[in-house]
């Protein structure tokens, strides 16, 4: 009967307290969270609810499970003390990386929330999830490793191989020399403020926004809904376009090609009516006016300004869109033309030749020779 009832106790007894810890902790962070509303921490590290029993429930059973003194256990010992001390582990640094994450994500937001620039919250949270990245990796370096460190066979060959680290350094840095790039460019990039999350920016002559930056790669989500992926080298080795640096406000222009007739002054009395009824234009500055010409046309710019790359694009259209149309209905002799000769429908039908074209020339010839010499002979 002992043998089945001080089994039952140590691991019971461990659940049990591993739930009244996890309740507990759960109501703390509740009354803290209802206490300050303000600051997120206290709802987000309600979290870590699992990682925190499991790590409790490991912790309790490496040290009891002695004391079951189960037949299974006495055989198993080793076994059973090993797989603990993994679990042990990887529920240690499953632990960290929710706290870490938790702590990372309240500062993000009380900044988020009190700042006023975009720009800056935007470079903000481009260094927040790279920090929160780099410490996950870390964790899971270390965790992996100290999870190594348990099997008596890995501690001696970690031993051999500190003496050839230094060959081990320059081969591993060869071999990574694209990865190790790609993660200092992440960090350049974090804290170089060069591009941000959110920002809008132009690569290979694809317009997007980022969405993603990691340690080795940056995502583009283009206006299509279409994702570019590219390792983040790229950004601190080639020239690309931010529209979001130095301030969101954009100029649109659009260019229209028109006849020399084209009413100019009527255009612009109509691009102050789109501009005035359009919600994209930001009320700073538009213009319309003559650039060019050339032997056929005139071209004729118009200038509108916007609060950002994406209502620039939207008063681009609508002033292209309303303009035309108004050209067509109220002047369409302003519009281009392109004067073409009709092609034929059928090909011309063959004339028959005369008889004298048909005739040989020699015959024709001879013929000449006859008439003038009957001719002289009757004079």
């Amino acid at each position: 009967m002992e043998d089945v009832l001080r089994p039952l106790v140590v691991i019971g007894g461990s659940l049990a307290i591993t739930l009244c810890v996890g309740w507990a902790v759960d109501w703390l962070l509740r009354r803290a969270d209802a206490r300050h509303p303000e600051t997120p921490l206290w709802g987000l590290l309600r979290r870590c609810r699992l990682p925190l029993q499991v790590t409790v429930c490991t912790a309790l059973l490496s040290g009891s499970y002695d004391e079951t003194q189960a037949e299974v256990v006495e055989e198993h010992h080793a076994a059973i003390g090993q797989l603990l001390a993994l679990v042990l582990i990887a529920a240690t640094a499953w632990l960290v990386v929710r706290v870490a994450s938790a702590v990372v994500e309240s500062t993000y937001s009380r900044y988020a929330a009190s700042a006023h620039d975009p720009a800056r919250v935007r470079r903000v949270r481009t260094q927040v999830t790279l920090i929160q990245r780099v410490v996950t990796a870390v964790v899971g370096v270390v965790a992996i490793s100290a999870m190594l460190l348990t099997f008596p066979a890995m501690r001696a060959v970690g031993t051999s191989m500190l003496a050839s680290a230094g060959l081990v350094g320059i081969v591993a840095g060869i071999a990574a020399q694209s990865t190790l790039g790609n993660l200092f460019a992440g960090l350049q990039i974090a804290f170089g403020d060069m591009v941000r999350i959110g920002d809008t920016v132009v690569v290979d002559g694809e317009w997007g926004t980022v969405e993603e930056i990691t340690l080795t790669f940056l995502s583009v989500r283009t206006w299509d809904e279409r994702r570019i992926t590219m390792p983040v080298s790229y950004f601190t080795s080639k020239p690309f376009e931010n529209w979001s640096r130095g301030g969101t406000q954009k100029t649109a222009t659009v260019l229209f090609h028109l006849d020399h007739g084209a009413p100019v002054e009527e255009m612009r009395d109509r691009l102050r009516e789109i501009v005035q009824s359009s919600t994209a234009w930001d009320g700073r500055d538009w213009n319309l006016l003559v650039t060019d010409t050339t032997p056929s046309t005139i071209v004729v710019r118009a200038l509108v300004t916007a609060r950002d790359p994406d209502d620039a694009w939207t008063v681009r259209c609508e002033v292209r869109e309303q303009m035309i149309a108004f050209l067509r209905d109220a002047h369409p002799y302003a519009l281009p033309k392109i004067a073409t000769a009709p092609a034929p429908t059928t090909a011309p039908a063959p004339q028959p030749r005369r008889r004298s074209e048909r005739e040989d020339p020699f015959t024709r010839f001879d013929d000449r020779l006859s008439k003038d010499g009957s001719g002289r002979g009757r004079g």
